[in-house]
């Protein structure tokens, strides 16, 4: 089911009315029309498209989902693409809900792939900025970008809060190596899948600003270059935090070959230890003549070396910090 508004002269006059009125909206002067369509198939579109004078081309692109997110002109409308991500720190990855968008001078068509883009968000900040909507497509344009955005700045600050829980991991002596190097997998998956969307939105938000395309009003300037900031931070962040996720696993399997030294050594020293005794019971277990041979002295001579030897070797190797 379509949802439908219409503005005129910057005053909500209807909505959610049926989208065969759409011809009738566009008739009044000064009515900029607003259609969200959801999982649409060709024949739904199709009724949209001619109304409006879409491009097949754009068209196919709205219905077909996994888009890369970019805005492609046409003579008489602009078609853009676009993700929206929440993050879920359980798992943790990234959910992504594809929306496409035909932008003419009057009439803004949204097409939500599927039900997980929340365009009560959208509604809720047009509503709260209805003093901006006589700058018409716009107006609604910037709260559709806005809401985009702000969910891949919320998206790179949960994931840069996940790896500073992963940093701390890092160096806790009970913490399990093989989670944290499978968490710092996904999370790496996670911020590749974001770094796909939020990249290109740059380009995006900066080709809307062109002033010959004649999309933005003066009046909006303002308002799209603080999307445009914002895009901008999300991007370096996101670049920051991928090379940062990279040093998590290059710092975690230093870690483990570090205390692979440590036990090797502690090994080392041990079986240096032991070979002590070893090599005395040993010569004392031949069957030729040695000093202190069938008496009792030699018995007494042997456990002393032992024990003297021994006790030198672990005082030295706690010395060198290896036991």
């Amino acid at each position: 089911m379509s949802r439908t508004r219409c503005y005129q002269n910057g005053v909500l006059v209807d909505a959610d009315f049926d989208a065969d009125q759409l011809s009738e909206h566009l008739e009044e002067p000064g009515s900029v029309v607003w259609v969200d369509l959801v999982a649409p198939d060709a024949d739904e579109l199709a009724l949209i498209a001619d109304e409006l004078g879409l491009h097949a081309l754009a068209v196919e692109d709205a219905i077909h989902a996994h888009q890369r997110p970019k805005l492609d002109r046409y003579p008489d409308h602009a078609f853009l693409s676009g993700y929206a991500v929440r993050f879920d720190p359980d798992t943790p990855q990234l959910v992504t809900s594809e929306l496409a968008a035909f932008l003419t001078p009057r009439a803004l068509v949204t097409v939500r792939k599927d039900e997980g883009f929340d365009i009560d968000e959208v509604l809720q900040r047009w509503d709260s900025s209805s003093d901006l909507a006589k700058y018409g497509v716009a107006f609604l344009l910037h709260g559709l970008l806005d809401y985009l955005v702000d969910t891949h700045f919320e998206s790179v600050q949960q994931l840069d809060e996940q790896i500073e829980n992963l940093e701390d991991l890092l160096f806790a002596t009970d913490a399990d190596q093989e989670s944290v190097q499978r968490r710092s997998f996904e999370l790496r998956k996670s911020l590749v899948l974001l770094r796909r969307i939020v990249l290109p939105m740059r380009e995006v938000v900066n080709t809307l600003m062109r002033r010959d395309l004649h999309i933005i009003d003066e009046g909006m300037g303002p308002y799209f270059q603080d999307v445009y900031d914002h895009v901008l931070r999300a991007t370096e962040w996101t670049e920051s935090l991928r090379d940062l996720v990279t040093s998590v696993l290059e710092t975690n399997l230093t870690i483990q070959g570090n205390r692979l030294n440590i036990i090797s050594k502690k090994v080392t020293s041990w079986a240096a230890i032991i070979a002590v005794p070893t090599a005395i019971t040993g010569f004392y277990g031949q069957n030729v003549p040695y000093p202190g041979f069938s008496q009792q002295s030699g018995f007494y001579a042997s456990t002393s070396t032992i024990v003297l030897l021994s006790g030198l070797l672990y005082w030295l190797f706690r010395r060198k910090d290896w036991l």
